[in-house]
């Protein structure tokens, strides 16, 4: 039986076959051999874990981006909001009189309505990210009557931001600076018969808040 030997020259080898005790003729088959480098098995590898399974900090934004709140992680606010904490926050606690700056989001079946960062310059020619400056407790756009809001950004008259739903004014009470919370706001504490935007008259919409400063009263 004849015995195969593999002699290598440069990308190419050479098998070589010993004659057998009945054979005096040597045979010899040539085949290519595909250099691989060790990167190269280390890139193969790479891909193929990731065409098996998605990385995973695809995988975690996509669990936030469908996550759905089980209605009964939902919290009732003292007037009968449900709300959601998305984000503690680890700042100072909003109590009832405090004065606040936040960005608030009105969103209607997953479509952004209603947004204080799409305020409008006093021209109306652009729109920036305006934060949101009201009193805790107080009667809802009662902060609205002023003339003007003097800015870096620019000068803003009094109905630069969107005006907020009522529901803003009192649930945004216990929230800590840094935080963040979504709240069901039915017709009555939204925008009522009248709709607003996209958000149709009589609708349920989420309101998003995110609690940026609370105010220290002059004198203090």
């Amino acid at each position: 039986m004849a015995m195969a030997s593999l002699q290598r020259f440069g990308t190419w080898a050479v098998e070589c076959s010993k004659p057998s005790s009945s054979s005096s003729h040597t045979k010899q088959f040539i085949r290519p051999i595909i250099p691989i480098s060790r990167r190269s098995v280390i890139l193969i590898s790479v891909l193929s874990l990731d065409l098996i399974s998605p990385p995973l900090q695809t995988l975690a934004r996509e669990r936030r981006n469908r996550k759905v709140i089980p209605p009964e992680e939902y919290l009732t606010s003292s007037d009968g909001l449900k709300y959601f904490d998305i984000v503690e926050g680890k700042g100072p606690v909003a109590e009832k009189g405090s004065t606040v700056l936040v960005h608030f989001d009105c969103a209607y079946r997953g479509i952004t309505a209603i947004s204080s960062r799409e305020s409008k310059l006093l021209a109306g020619n652009r729109s920036i990210a305006q934060p949101y400056e009201f009193k805790v407790g107080a009667t809802p756009g009662k902060e609205r009557k002023r003339d003007f809001v003097d800015n870096p950004n620019g000068l803003f008259s009094a109905q630069a931001s969107p005006k907020p739903p009522p529901a803003m004014y009192s649930v945004v009470e216990g929230m800590k600076v840094g935080g963040k919370r979504t709240v069901i706001v039915p017709p009555e504490a939204g925008y009522g018969k009248r709709g607003m935007n996209e958000i149709p008259p009589g609708a349920t919409f989420d309101l998003n808040i995110e609690l940026l400063q609370i105010m220290q009263p002059e004198g203090k």
